[in-house]
């Protein structure tokens, strides 16, 4: 009889270690960075998440915070566990989190890369980033990779100085659309941005190529990647990759951009987001600020 009940009891076990393989007990939470505003966010992610939602048989909540910092800090205190974040921020996820990159957006070019980009007015007489020195700059979030690192990178390898040093009022606008209506209204000389927001903003007449002038723009970046927590059961990992990189199969995808699907990444993926860092020499707390 003590055998019996023990052999029921380890199965029991074997059953509930095997739907914590692939299930977690509460609802699954999606962090979103607020590259442009949350609204637009939630909206853009929107049929990923229903779709998600059906596919992991589980209900998927959406958590967006006013900076890049608080969907980190989400995932930091298990509050998240998937996120989709840009380059940097999902460095940074990584050394605070312990996050995975594992899915990133493919576009109607059929590229996952993007770049980022210097706009200013267009009646600007600015033709190269060197006239930008001592003027009004607006880069999107120290925590952004093209609307923090990379132009940062850009001024630092151009002038052999940091942004603060070089420009006469640097600030962060939050976000790329709020970049780009700061250049828009002139309230600033210059803004940093990415070749995902500034045609989207174009095609929504919310900017023109008259008022909004790209001065230039950088390398290729990998794209912003779907990550999800490491400590997260193997099973469910699993199952969260194989229905985002299938998607496509079954619904019309979306996300940040033009998106038409989503491949499989790896963290190893990014290394040329940890190479910047390093060069530059930042600190944790410059991008988290």
């Amino acid at each position: 009889m003590f055998a019996k009940k023990t052999l029921i009891g380890a199965c029991i076990a074997l059953l509930l270690l095997a739907n914590y393989g692939t299930a977690l007990a509460r609802d699954i939470i999606m962090g979103l960075i607020p590259a442009e505003n949350n609204e637009e966010m939630v909206a853009q992610f929107e049929p990923m998440r229903a779709y998600l939602e059906k596919k992991l048989g589980q209900k998927v909540k959406v958590f967006t915070a006013t900076d890049y910092a608080g969907v980190i800090e989400g995932m930091k205190k298990k509050r998240v566990d998937i996120a989709w974040f840009g380059p940097l921020s999902y460095y940074l996820a990584e050394q605070e989190a312990g996050a995975e990159a594992f899915a990133v957006g493919v576009r109607d070019n059929g590229k996952s890369t993007y770049r980022s980009i210097f706009v200013v007015p267009g009646d600007s007489p600015a033709k190269s980033l060197k006239d930008l020195k001592g003027k009004s700059v607006a880069f999107v979030d120290p925590a952004s990779t093209s609307g923090g690192l990379m132009p940062t990178y850009m001024v630092k390898k151009e002038t052999g100085m940091m942004p603060e040093k070089f420009f006469g009022k640097f600030t962060y606008a939050g976000s790329h659309d709020a970049a780009e209506l700061a250049v828009k209204n002139k309230t600033v000389d210059a803004a940093a941005d990415n070749d995902i927001t500034y045609p989207k903003m174009l095609a929504k007449g919310l900017i023109t190529k008259e008022s909004n002038r790209v001065l230039l723009e950088s390398p290729d970046l990998p794209g912003s990647p779907l990550v999800y927590r490491g400590d997260l059961p193997v099973g469910m990992k699993n199952k969260i990759q194989d229905a985002i990189v299938s998607a496509h199969k079954k619904i019309k995808v979306t996300g940040y951009g033009n998106i038409i699907r989503y491949d499989a990444v790896k963290p190893a993926d990014y290394q040329m987001i940890r190479d910047m860092v390093k060069e530059l020499g930042l600190k944790k707390e410059q991008m988290l600020n």
